[in-house]
């Protein structure tokens, strides 16, 4: 089986922080949001090659895939043109010779991947039911559990399962006949979607089954990033050091080795990385990156980048990397 690993895009909901750091590897809970799909990807087992579709600052991505996952084959096809997703799954076509996974990995998801190897589909669509319907491409079904379409952000509750990115593909050279349909036409709101090649499938007698994950964790966005980051301390990423008795921490939380804590207040839902100090100051469901320094600031619903100072500080920031941000200390 080949896998299919499209993350071109740009990341201008978390700008300034993916200036220099592409979206996928953004961390939560200490780890890149991208090596927790590889990581699941790793445990298939029978992958035969990955194919990255890479863009926005590709060689970071590449030179991340080449030294973490070395012992997963690997190809990197650049999208010169962000045309969508169907353009990016197209650029992998001279790869594909069988069946295949697409993964996009700006969330995390709990999946029972287990199914690939089961179903006599002619491919798996997996989604997750949502109240906020309205902001996704959610997934109509039969009484069988097959797809019938996908509607993008849809104004009433026609379903409220939503789209997650996760596809496998079993009919190949369908996939790529409705792709090659869909480039062929004109755009769908300035681009060429993934979903409109599987409703070309489904109109041409493919059976898509839907699965529902037990899991599905945005990162795509700040307050959804935040959030993810809580889930992961919350499911077994949670660490944290000796303290001295100026320090208290409110768990769950995830701090790695080599940080300084002095008179503080640290928690719930806060990771910081290595390197980093924090000093009279209180953190809450905040993310700060490796060799920062944080003092005399109360921060919440905060992302710090790496190597960043903030001082003087109440309230939310968001910083990138080597950023400093200072008011007047009183």
């Amino acid at each position: 089986m080949k896998v299919i690993i499209p993350l071109a895009g740009k990341g201008t909901r978390l700008r300034p922080h993916t200036h220099v750091t592409p979206k996928p590897m953004l961390k939560v809970a200490g780890k890149p949001v991208m090596d927790y799909v590889l990581d699941d990807v790793r445990r298939l087992g029978d992958v035969e090659q990955v194919v990255y579709i890479t863009g926005h600052l590709r060689d970071v991505v590449e030179r991340h895939a080449r030294e973490q996952y070395a012992d997963l084959p690997s190809v990197f096809v650049e999208q010169v043109v962000q045309d969508g997703t169907a353009g990016a799954v197209a650029l992998a076509k001279p790869y594909v010779d069988g069946p295949v996974l697409i993964i996009f990995v700006d969330t995390i998801f709990e999946a029972d991947l287990g199914a690939i190897s089961t179903t006599d589909a002619d491919g798996i669509i997996w989604v997750k039911e949502v109240e906020d319907y309205q902001r996704f491409g959610v997934v109509v079904t039969d009484a069988q559990g097959n797809m019938t379409k996908i509607v993008e952000k849809p104004s009433s509750p026609i379903s409220k399962r939503a789209n997650i990115g996760l596809y496998y593909i079993r009919n190949w050279k369908l996939l790529y006949e409705g792709i090659d349909h869909v480039l062929a036409g004109p755009k769908n709101k300035g681009e060429w979607y993934l979903t409109d090649a599987f409703q070309y499938m489904i109109d041409h007698g493919a059976k898509i089954r839907v699965m529902d994950v037990a899991g599905w964790y945005d990162a795509g966005k700040l307050d959804t990033l935040l959030e993810t980051n809580r889930v992961m301390i919350e499911k077994g990423r949670a660490t944290k050091p000796a303290t001295a008795s100026d320090v208290t921490i409110f768990e769950p939380v995830y701090i790695e080795a080599g940080v300084t804590l002095s008179h503080c207040s640290i928690g719930p839902n806060v990771s910081i990385g290595s390197g980093s100090s924090v000093e009279k100051s209180e953190l809450r469901d905040t993310i700060v990156g490796h060799k920062s320094r944080i003092r005399h600031s109360t921060l919440a619903n905060s992302l710090v980048g790496d190597e960043t100072l903030v001082e003087g500080v109440r309230g939310e920031v968001t910083v990138g990397d080597h950023g400093e941000v200072r008011a007047r200390v009183s």
